[in-house]
């Protein structure tokens, strides 16, 4: 389900999933079919993992991330969650093709 709330949304990102929800900013973002790609891929990896699983291992991930970059950004950006989504989120099909745990390609 997706849901318009810019307070949920943290500054300076556009979308946000928490299961099984998918968060934006705007209204206008419903028609970003990248981003909704995105945000859905997100969706399958927090399944897969059976939701909690996959919070944990993201925090962790993060954190190992921020020691190594020590820059917030980039260790967001170098999340294996996060970089399978960007590395995939135009090719729109590939949710119909994605194996099993395909993030851990990324870490």
């Amino acid at each position: 389900m997706i849901l318009v709330s810019k307070y949920i949304v943290p500054k300076g990102y556009v979308g946000v999933t928490i299961f099984p929800f998918v968060f934006l900013k705007y209204k206008a973002l419903k028609e970003d079919v990248v981003l909704l790609n995105h945000e859905k891929i997100h969706l399958k990896q927090q399944l897969e993992l059976l939701i909690i699983p996959f919070y944990l291992l993201y925090l962790i991930e993060f954190f190992i991330r921020l020691v190594q970059y020590k820059n917030m950004y980039a260790a967001y950006k170098n999340i294996s969650f996060e970089r399978e989504a960007y590395f995939q989120e135009a090719q729109l099909d590939y949710l119909k093709y994605r194996r099993l745990y395909s993030f851990l390609k990324y870490l």
